[in-house]
């Protein structure tokens, strides 16, 4: 039962109201001034408190000062007869949890009282009672889905159920994982049979836009208006990361939400180099090898970016005036914020925020990190308190003053993994846990997605007999020797790299300032 403290100068009046509250079960204890109300704050345990704002003595706005500096985790109803815009905008700054002007009914005071006391357990309840109502919907989507578009609708179900469901107290999250995996065995089938076709006709029937599509497809068709624009990438930003900070953007811009597939690899490598490049790896290692660095070298991935993105103008003879910049930490974003006036002279300014994908590899080597992400649920909520508490933000705010255009997305998305798969390699096969590139790979499973012929699929053989392969849904590569550290170390960690919705449809975002 909610015990609730009522303060009001005329309480005596108010006793319907409160038989009427202690018949839906409320235990009701009441007081007739603040005084008494802070003497009994400190005396005993409420879950919610309703003020009268105008009292004899303490009145109820000096009451809620005082019980906040006391009991700040009270939430606290303030009634008052007064309209006067400044008493509303002292008690909403004092951070009350609601405000309700007289006359009131007891049903009004009952919803208040419901907002406050059983707002997550009322949201909570009616997303478990819908997912359960979209379960079939879901099941037939994964049963139907014939092409990228049934693909696309159908993540952006899964990621919309499972941040309903993530705060739900339930087995329903359970089940929507099932359903995921689900869809991630088929999802697998689905490219096995179609991806081949894409990267080697852009033509094709079907074929969704991807990495090496975007400055063609939605760049250059803003270059085109003449308008300033940025090109912001998030490396690792699923599509559940976006919805996260969404809601941090939503009074500074109007947004245009698609998804796009990543390339394979779904890694830095691969897929960021496409995106500024325009071009297939295989084609940029035959038209820039000197751009192009090997899965063996000791060299950076993506050092190349800036000049990649020169080479995609040169090749469709575009002029554009444009800047680079790579965020890697908070200095280098508080650096870029100062400079921030030096962009707006160029026709495009591309900025590569990299801190998810620090993250990621943080929750894999650092045990903190991984407690405080456990879950996809807890990765999201770091990936918004990053957003809302860093430079990235203000960045944002800084192009909205300006009333300029972002192109927003990523280079590919991450998956939480945690099935073993044993795989035989030479020495020069890759380290990364969701693909392998080398001679000889041997894998125990079926669950894999091979490429014997590389080539076919844009992508480089470092030697004439390496094949390709990727791990699907959540499973990840492990070598045969030193397999329990694998196992232990790897399991639960976020990776990217091979094959799954998470990782390969990803978030294209065009936002338009307001």
């Amino acid at each position: 039962m909610s015990t609730i403290l009522w303060a009001d100068d005329e309480i005596d009046l108010l006793k319907p109201y409160i038989i009427f509250l202690q018949g839906k079960g409320y235990d009701v204890v009441t007081t007739c001034s603040g005084t008494d109300a802070l003497d009994m704050v400190g005396e005993q345990d409420f879950d919610l408190i309703i003020l009268d704002e105008h009292m004899p003595g303490l009145t109820g706005l000096e009451t809620l000062q005082r019980i906040k500096m006391v009991a700040p985790q009270i939430p606290v109803i303030m009634i008052t007869k007064s309209e006067e815009e400044d008493i509303m905008d002292q008690a909403v700054g004092s951070k009350i949890a609601d405000y309700l002007i007289k006359p009131v009914n007891p049903k009004q005071i009952l919803l208040s009282i419901k907002k406050c006391l059983h707002s997550d357990e009322l949201i909570s309840t009616r997303a478990t009672t819908d997912y359960r109502r979209e379960f079939s919907a879901i099941s037939g989507l994964i049963d139907g889905a014939s092409s990228i578009r049934d693909w696309m609708e159908l993540y952006r179900r899964i990621a919309h159920w499972e941040i309903q469901l993530s705060d739900a107290d339930t087995a329903m999250d359970e089940l929507l994982s099932m359903q995921k995996k689900d869809a991630d065995v088929a999802f697998a089938r689905f490219i096995r049979n179609n991806y081949e076709r894409w990267v080697s006709d852009i033509r094709a029937v079907g074929r969704p836009m991807m990495s090496p599509d975007i400055f063609r497809q939605r760049i250059f068709p803003e270059l085109d208006k003449g308008e300033k624009l940025f090109f912001i990438l998030i490396d690792n930003l699923r599509l559940d990361q976006w919805l996260a900070i969404k809601p941090l953007l939503a009074e500074m811009f109007l947004f245009n939400e698609e998804l796009y597939c990543s390339i394979l690899p779904t890694a830095t490598q691969y897929a960021r180099n496409a995106i500024f490049s325009g071009l297939m790896p295989l084609e940029i290692e035959r038209n820039f090898p000197e751009l192009w660095v090997d899965e063996d070298s000791p060299e950076g991935k993506n050092i190349n970016e800036s000049t990649l993105i020169t080479t995609q103008f040169e090749r469709f003879r575009r002029k554009c005036m444009f800047s680079y910049n790579k965020v890697n930490d908070s200095a280098a974003g508080e650096k870029l914020l100062r400079e921030f006036s030096n962009l707006f002279d160029n026709d495009l300014n591309v900025i590569v925020l990299n801190f998810i994908d620090m993250l990621s590899h943080a929750r894999t080597d650092s045990r903190m990190i991984r407690e405080l992400a456990s879950t996809d649920a807890a990765y999201r909520s770091l990936s918004e308190s990053w957003f809302r508490h860093s430079s990235a933000i203000g960045i944002f705010r800084r192009i909205a003053a300006k009333g300029y255009k972002i192109i927003l997305t990523t280079d590919h998305g991450t998956v939480k993994v945690d099935n073993p798969v044993k795989v035989v390699g030479d020495r020069n096969t890759n380290t990364n846990l969701r693909y392998k590139v080398g001679k000889n790979l041997a894998c125990n499973s079926k669950d894999v997605f091979e490429m014997k012929h590389p080539e076919r699929f844009g992508l480089p053989a470092p030697n004439l007999s390496s094949t390709y392969i990727f791990a699907t849904g959540r499973n990840f590569f492990a070598y045969p020797n030193n397999y329990n550290h694998y196992v232990q170390y790897y399991d639960g960690t976020f990776q990217h790299g091979g094959l799954s919705m998470e990782e390969m449809l990803v978030p294209l975002i065009t936002l338009t300032a307001k």
